[in-house]
């Protein structure tokens, strides 16, 4: 029984494996480049960055949040041409593409409650900002205030970070100072265009750089989309 066990598995790894393998592929590398790289995906892709880079915009222009460092990662998937097991719709597209971008900002420590509420405030007159005077905007703002206690509870580790609409909003934590919880530095990928773009804008820029200017860096993570897809049947979306 253990033995009939053991072969099951392992003919089930390697069907795994064979339908994740390059073979199994959706279109060649050359082909996926080539739909990566169309006018329509060059189109779709600038349509998707612009709409993010409102967004960051946003929270330089209406908070008390300084804008000092970005990072776009866009990368474009290959579909596969079966997919017996693990379904999760890769058999459906030639390729996906889909774009995330991450924004760095400085700010002071010192005036965390008016940081706080600068953006609770941006948040409700600007639907680009999704984090508002809810319940947890509220406890939070009271916290930086000294009016309220911490919102994670009684003992609890500093808060850190937010979540709403599939952003987040994490800082370094301001009370406790804990090294280990600081917003690190963004991780770089192979920059290799059209399938994976990695952007660091400047060039130059760290975490740590803004750190030591503004006292502490907040990191604002926005929702990854799908901005272009085409179809196995050739249609576009």
């Amino acid at each position: 029984m253990k033995s009939t066990a053991k072969g099951g598995l392992a003919v089930l790894l390697l069907l795994t494996m064979t339908a994740c393998s390059s073979g199994n592929r959706a279109v060649s590398p050359k082909e996926a480049r080539t739909l990566a790289g169309s006018r329509q995906a060059v189109e779709a892709r600038q349509q998707a960055e612009q709409k993010l880079r409102k967004v960051v915009r946003a929270y330089a222009d209406h908070t008390r949040l300084s804008l000092g460092l970005v990072v776009v990662r866009d990368t474009c998937r290959t579909g596969l041409r079966k997919q017996p097991f693990f379904q999760d719709g890769s058999d459906t597209y030639k390729i996906k593409c889909f774009m995330h971008m991450t924004a760095y900002y400085g700010a002071d420590p010192d005036h965390m409650a008016e940081v706080i509420d600068s953006v609770l405030t941006a948040g409700g007159s600007d639907p680009r900002i999704p984090f508002t005077r809810d319940d947890t905007g509220r406890r939070l703002l009271a916290y930086y205030q000294g009016k309220g206690p911490n919102p994670n509870g009684s003992g609890a580790p500093d808060p850190s970070s937010v979540f709403a609409w599939g952003d987040t909003l994490t800082w370094d934590p301001v009370r406790d100072r804990d090294p280990k919880r600081l917003v690190e530095e963004p991780l770089a990928l192979k920059n290799d265009p059209p399938m994976q773009r990695f952007l660091r804008e400047p060039a130059s820029g760290t975490v740590s750089g803004l750190r030591q200017r503004y006292g502490m860096v907040f990191r604002l993570d926005l929702g990854s989309d799908d901005y272009y897809e085409v179809l196995k049947s050739g249609r576009r979306r």
